[in-house]
């Protein structure tokens, strides 16, 4: 039998911040508001490729390696150059580097809420 959703990570309003690179505000069903960097949410993104990326940076850094030594490239701060919404669910957002695989489900961007309230109630618990 199928979980229903969390009422909490039911999206009342988005504002997704592109032009001036603020970022992306989310006004939660249950009143709670989170703020997202766009260098966060590329850095969390979730689609296949960077999920694979950070399991090499995992194993790479469990063995004693650094990816900041191994590669010293500069790249600038991530933002957006565009965002659309995907049905009722989710956002993708196109960053400065190109990458726009991924899609952000209100459901994730609720569970990465930078916020300590949100990691206790979301993170912690396994949730």
């Amino acid at each position: 039998m199928p979980v229903p959703p969390d009422p909490r990570k039911k999206a009342s309003s988005v504002k997704i911040h592109v032009s001036s690179g603020a970022g992306v505000d989310i006004a939660w069903a249950d009143g709670h508001a989170s703020h997202y960097e766009f260098a966060d949410l590329r850095e969390q993104c979730p689609c296949a490729t960077c999920d694979e990326e950070r399991r090499k940076k995992e194993l790479f850094a469990a063995q004693g390696g650094s990816f900041a030594a191994a590669l010293p490239m500069y790249k600038p701060k991530a933002s957006a150059r565009s965002a659309k919404a995907i049905g009722s669910y989710a956002i993708q957002i196109t960053f400065n580097d190109g990458h726009s695989t991924g899609i952000f489900s209100f459901d994730y961007l609720r569970t990465i809420c930078p916020c300590e309230a949100c990691a206790r109630a979301f993170r912690s618990s396994g949730n």
